[in-house]
């Protein structure tokens, strides 16, 4: 398996966790993570892991900020990925 699999698949592990622990502590009146931490995650490679736990514990569902931010970054990604492997890497 190549490198960047294990990050995707270590970063969205943690992507999920953060996003059970932060839904948790709302819950509970707890120290909650900071939304750049959540965002920063998400740049990481994070953002399907944590915006399809946001959408099945219903956290942060109502906040434009992160219902349409992830999906934003995300596509992002997938845009300079394809970039990047058609035009920059040599075929």
């Amino acid at each position: 398996m190549h490198v960047l699999s294990y990050w995707l698949i270590a970063v969205n592990i943690i992507a999920i966790v953060i996003t059970i622990w932060d839904k948790l502590a709302a819950i509970n009146g707890a120290w909650r993570i900071p939304e750049k931490t959540l965002f920063l995650l998400c740049i990481l490679g994070g953002c399907p892991g944590m915006y399809l736990t946001m959408q099945i514990i219903r956290h942060k569902t109502l906040h434009k900020r992160f219902m349409i931010g992830i999906p934003l970054i995300f596509l992002a990604q997938l845009a300079l990925c394809f970039a990047v492997s058609h035009f920059i890497l040599p075929h």
